[in-house]
């Protein structure tokens, strides 16, 4: 679904109750004593559901590694602890999903569901260095405390209203009993890769995307006697199947297929989509939406994309960004105009539905707090009206809310200081309350960190950048370290994250901010939250890096700062934050004496999903060669003459993001330059290190490199 033009998507997310779950001050060392070891011993909460017919919700909960599934059943919502794992050995727990009577959950243990490509083989990540080969499984736990089932190798779990299990693997649709006790066998066969499983209301039938290369087509399976009835077959792609409440339709989101004259790389089109509606019996369908052909009208490269849902009043709703803000609209299922139910200059992120259909709820970068677009709080909205309501407020940040049952909404939430955690409140946001799943660690330094301040300064061309300031007063001048985020479709907090390789993140930087830094992370152009112009831009990354001028607007204002040395500034990030960071150390080492770049970006001409750097088999070019000689110019490696700071490379060898090759390649072209580096390999570690003990590892040895380079003792 990418572009040319577009970069590659991965480059890569407080109530009073809080205060009773704290360890007191007294209970952690004194500042700045404590280490990166107490700092990362957190629990980090993700991947919140809820049953969609019973009061309970469930999360993954990770703790030093240990990932485990706790759930909290209605009408009390006690947190409990429900699957028994205890070792820091990288499987990653996703995509839980209740049965229909709520009393069993069904979880993905393995995998790397972040990553741009499978590896050879499409092995499944080992970084624990097993001599087992890891599989990626499917496993059934009971609410009831019994010890969970493995049900089968396969990812991408549906269960229907029926308690039928269909999932996916090899491509495929597959099945298997909940209880694990039955032989797994294939669904049905079609030609396509499928993906995107989704139940009728009454459990009868299976609607599925099958993707066909350059195009891709609806399918849905109703027994075995039956032919696959493909949706308005056409050469688009075609995905995001949504039933109605009735099982009588479908509604799924349709954008070009690939092909026609090559797009321009350097300059931005416009990618248009719609929104069809089918008949769930022949497969007739009309179209209900269409985008205008214009950049603000293409598809949202956001959380959810299109946020396609059915919702009560026969409407559909959807994301979009027609007005430079990615907004929920509704529209009739039968067509019309659209209508914005969440006006206003803020972001709305993750998306969900209210049990009876007439609410959505999400999160958005809005509020009545200072400083709120750089916090997330909770709304809700009539799927017919605008008009959002704000749930949540202060100086804390929450997220992914889902429907619990019982007219309560479950969420997760955090702030400055407390890591996150599952809280509960009513729909209408009274009787807040976190569910204090496990607490926190007795070592945890909650009383020693930081509240990050607010702060913008303005790039070379007038565009205003913001970021979070990290000081502690005192200490006379201090080192000062910029941090950039990868993605780059992200927005670093003022507070916990709600991507766990970002919350990583913020404790190293309130680590370095309580040990002799002053840090300043800095939420360049190409990130979320201020707009599509902002995460749009003209000429960035391959097509000219304009971003860069906003990292460097950064180091000024840091060198400015009250309490800076303005000799001694740093730089450090990971994913696209190492591209910009050996960006810095290879066109301002006047600027930046040195700097940790984390599985980076360092030529963007050999990148394997960038469009512009595949052979073209047909006649036509486009502007690929000179996007090609700006790609390089875009590039770490074109600088490096001028490279002269010293640098820690730090990579996984199995990154499925960024080939282990850009570090190998940088490794070689400062060696034959002179330039000072370390290199931190960890075997078998994917991007984003899905073991405590390998994070543990890279952050104690940027933050040794900081000091080292720096003289801080």
């Amino acid at each position: 679904m990418s572009h040319p033009s577009r970069l590659p998507a991965s480059f890569c997310l407080i109530f009073c109750t809080a205060l009773s779950c704290m360890p007191s001050a007294a209970s952690v060392a004194a500042a700045g004593s404590f280490t990166v070891a107490q700092v990362l011993h957190y629990p980090f909460t993700d991947g919140l559901v809820a049953a969609e017919h019973r009061d309970a919700i469930a999360w993954v909960r990770n703790l030093a590694g240990v990932r485990n599934v706790w759930v909290a059943r209605g009408p009390a919502f006690a947190a409990r602890q429900v699957t028994p794992y205890t070792d820091d050995d990288g499987q990653e727990i996703t995509q839980l999903t209740f049965s229909p009577d709520g009393a069993r959950l069904v979880y993905v243990r393995g995998g790397d569901h972040d990553e741009n490509w499978p590896a050879e083989g499409n092995l499944a990540p080992d970084p624990n260095s097993s001599t087992e080969q890891p599989q990626v499984t499917i496993w059934s736990a009971s609410l009831q405390g019994a010890v969970p089932v493995k049900i089968a190798e396969g990812d991408a779990p549906a269960i229907s209203s029926k308690g039928a299990l269909a999932y996916t693997k090899d491509d495929q649709v597959w099945t298997a009993p909940l209880d694990g006790k039955g032989k797994p066998m294939r669904l049905f066969f079609d030609r396509g890769k499928d993906s995107d499983l989704r139940w009728s209301p009454d459990g009868a039938r299976l609607a599925f995307v099958s993707q066909r290369g350059d195009h891709a087509f609806i399918g849905i399976f109703a027994g075995k006697d039956k032919p696959i009835l493909y949706l308005a077959p056409s050469t688009s792609f075609d995905f995001s199947p949504c039933w109605s409440p009735d099982g009588t339709r479908i509604a799924f989101v349709r954008r070009p297929g690939a092909g026609g004259p090559p797009e321009p790389i350097l300059k931005q089109v416009p990618h248009p989509w719609s929104i069809w509606v089918a008949n769930a019996s022949d497969g007739s369908a009309h179209n209900a939406w269409r985008s205008p052909e214009t950049l603000a009208g293409s598809y949202p490269e956001v959380e959810g994309e299109a946020n396609l849902h059915w919702a009560a009043g026969d409407r559909l709703v959807f994301l979009a960004e027609l007005d430079n803000w990615p907004h929920l609209y509704a529209v009739p299922s039968a067509g019309g105009a659209a209508l914005l139910l969440t006006p206003g200059a803020w972001m709305v992120e993750h998306v969900s539905e209210s049990r009876d259909l007439r609410w959505m709820i999400f999160d958005a970068n809005t509020g009545n707090t200072k400083d709120d677009e750089d916090r997330r709080h909770i709304f809700r909205v009539a799927v017919d009206h605008a008009g959002p309501v704000q749930l949540t407020s202060g100086t804390g940040i929450e997220w992914t809310p889902v429907a619990a049952g019982g007219d309560r909404i479950a969420f997760v939430q955090t702030g400055a200081q407390r890591p996150p955690d599952a809280a509960i409140m009513n729909m209408d946001g009274s009787r807040q309350s976190i569910l204090n799943a496990g607490g926190l660690p007795n070592d945890f330094p909650v009383g020693d960190l930081i509240a990050p301040n607010y702060v913008w300064f303005k790039a070379a061309d007038g565009l205003i950048v913001h970021g979070q300031l990290f000081e502690r007063p005192g200490g006379g001048a201090k080192p000062g370290i910029i941090f950039v985020h990868g993605g780059p479709p992200r927005q670093m907090l003022l507070g916990w994250h709600y991507m766990d390789y970002y919350s990583n993140a913020y404790a190293v930087n309130q680590y370095l901010a309580t040990h002799g830094f002053v840090v300043l992370s800095v939420n360049y152009r190409l990130g979320i939250g201020y707009g599509r112009a902002f995460q749009e831009p003209d000429h960035a990354g391959p097509t000219g890096a304009s971003e860069y001028q906003d990292v460097v607007a950064g180091a000024h204002f840091l060198q400015k700062a009250p309490g800076v040395d303005a000799t001694r500034i740093g730089m450090w990030g990971g994913s696209y934050g190492g591209y910009l960071t050996a960006l810095a150390l290879a066109r301002n080492s006047d600027i930046f004496k040195a700097g940790v770049d984390l599985h980076g970006v360092h030529d963007w001409t050999v990148l394997p999903d960038a469009d512009f750097s595949k052979p073209e088999v047909r006649y036509e070019q486009g502007d690929r060669s000179e996007a090609m000689k700006v790609a390089w110019l875009s590039s770490p490696d074109s600088a490096v003459d001028s490279w002269k700071s010293p640098v820690l490379l730090i990579q996984g060898d199995d990154d499925r993001n960024v080939t282990f090759h850009q570090t190998v390649d940088l490794a070689r072209r400062l060696d034959a330059h002179n330039v000072p580096y370390e290199e931190l390999v960890i075997p078998n570690e994917i991007h984003g290190f899905l073991r405590h003990a390998s994070w543990q590892r890279a952050d104690e040895a940027a933050v040794a490199y900081f000091t080292k380079q720096f003289g801080v003792r």
